[in-house]
């Protein structure tokens, strides 16, 4: 099973890949590295809307999509997902 991956910008302006763990519109959950050295990280929306940011280790995460665009995202998973039927 693949894990769905998504692009953060940290606050030094680099980009990293993520996985993510859980995701709906009020939170993302994504773990940063590998094996024993990960590091769980909650990325809730911005009073705007148009973006997720949490914190890890004491440094800022942006995930630069807004509210909407992650229930678009997520519908269209869902409506993918109810129209598999397994034999």
């Amino acid at each position: 099973m693949e894990h769905e991956k998504i692009a953060v910008k940290t606050e030094a302006g680099k980009i990293l890949e993520v996985v993510v763990v859980s995701k709906n519109a009020d939170a993302i959950w994504v773990v940063l590295g590998e094996g024993i050295h990960n590091v769980k990280c909650k990325l809730t929306p911005t009073h705007s809307g148009l973006a997720y940011a949490g914190s890890v280790m004491g440094r800022e995460l942006v995930y630069e999509k807004s509210v909407r665009q992650v229930q678009a995202d997520l519908a269209r998973q869902h409506q993918i997902l109810s129209s598999y039927k397994p034999r």
